[in-house]
């Protein structure tokens, strides 16, 4: 899954240096997630810095 650098979930850990997906996955998503032979996640979520700056226009 590429795509996992622009998503939102996708967070850099100082303590373990590692970047690791932070979505709220329960057992059953995650088994599903891993099973699926789709080549894109259906928790991604783009991470958009300047969202915030264009609603406030």
């Amino acid at each position: 899954m590429g795509e996992c650098d622009s998503c939102v979930y996708y967070v850099y850990d100082d303590d373990w240096e590692e970047y690791f997906c932070t979505a709220n996955l329960d057992e059953d998503d995650l088994s599903r997630l891993l099973q699926s032979r789709r080549n894109t996640c259906p928790y991604y979520r783009l991470y958009d810095e300047y969202k915030t700056v264009r609603k406030q226009n």
